[in-house]
């Protein structure tokens, strides 16, 4: 594949003193979870790691007005004290600083992995982005990395061609307000019907926008069957110059926040498809994690997507339940027949 450089795993410590509460699903845990079994499996070897630097307000403005982060500001609590944004979205008196750091892992990721210091790269990052709006919060999201990472491409690179895929459970609205308009991004966005925001996908002037709902206990064959059919003729045709997945893992079927039905084995057969479709951005893939709350089906499905990251092929998980699928798949043929 051309790799001249690890793949790229960034995070920060600040990302554990974000704290929204003892039983908020969108724990500190979740990073240490990951962590714990990419070592576990013999996968962190692999990876180079970095720190994530914060952002500056500069780079922040391209997505954000300055008179949103105003009002982040303001409502920063003070030490041991917490400020909601909603029932959801909550602030400790570290979590803007955990934010900015979080949209400059992405910032990071994509300067190495353009200036080819890194073959794709892993954001370990929260809180996460796909539900920030250019100028409101939600969805435990307060700033939009995702959006971030691709204007900062397309102002300091010019690139052209820039293919956001969420494969997150929810509806990536943030990210969907932000780039209806703009043709230079690919927005491929995959969601479970019926589910928080609970809104309904607005059309606007960006052909590249392609909204895919699933209906609820959607399993690995149906999911795989609409990706092989809608996202990847979409991507192929677009050529990007960058890659860069909102990594939702709360599509498996342990996850108590979704109602699909997948297996990390599937996480696992996206990014392998995806890599192999967006080859004319030559390892420029920068995954961005957004949810994913049940730590079990979290580690091994971040694990299984990190894994082909890396490069260092197929992993066990998936050998096994391809397999499975096969066989499962013969048996229906035959039962039709």
């Amino acid at each position: 594949m051309g790799k001249k450089a690890k793949t790229l795993w960034i995070s920060h410590p600040i990302f554990l003193q974000h704290q929204p509460g003892n039983h908020h699903p969108e724990s500190p845990q979740r990073i240490q979870a990951i962590s714990e079994e990419l070592k576990k499996q013999g996968i962190w070897k692999h990876l180079q790691t970095a720190e994530a630097p914060e952002i500056d307000d500069a780079t922040l403005a391209l997505v954000h007005p300055r008179k949103y982060l105003r009002f982040l500001e303001s409502v920063r609590p003070q030490p041991g004290k917490i400020s909601r944004i909603d029932d959801d979205t909550v602030m400790n008196h570290n979590t803007l600083e955990a934010a900015r750091h979080a949209a400059g892992a992405v910032i990071k990721a994509v300067d190495m992995v353009v200036k080819n210091r890194a073959f794709h790269a892993f954001c370990a990052i929260r809180p996460p982005g796909h539900h920030a709006k250019s100028d409101n919060a939600g969805g435990f999201c307060f700033l939009n990395n995702i959006a971030i990472g691709a204007m900062h491409a397309i102002a300091h690179y010019r690139l052209k061609r820039i293919a956001i895929i969420d494969f997150d459970v929810h509806f990536g609205d943030g990210t969907a307000e932000i780039f209806k308009d703009d043709p230079r991004v690919l927005f491929l966005n995959c969601f479970e019907n019926d589910l928080f925001p609970f809104v309904a996908p607005q059309k606007g002037k960006n052909r590249q926008v392609v909204h895919t709902p699933f209906p609820s206990q959607t399993d690995s064959t149906a999911f795989r069957s609409v990706i092989k059919n809608i996202w990847l003729p979409k991507l192929a045709e677009f050529k990007p110059e960058l890659v860069l997945l909102s990594a939702g893992f709360d599509a498996h079927k342990q996850d108590e926040t979704g109602r699909l039905n997948l297996h990390e084995a599937d996480y696992a057969w996206l990014t392998h498809k995806i890599i192999q479709t967006a080859s004319s951005c030559k390892g420029r893939i920068v995954s961005v994690l957004e949810g994913g709350y049940t730590l079990e089906s979290l580690a091994k499905s971040s694990a299984a997507h990190i894994y082909v990251l890396a490069c260092m092929g197929k992993p066990d998980c998936a050998v096994i339940y391809d397999k499975l699928l096969k066989q499962t798949d013969k048996k229906i043929f035959k039962l039709q027949t």
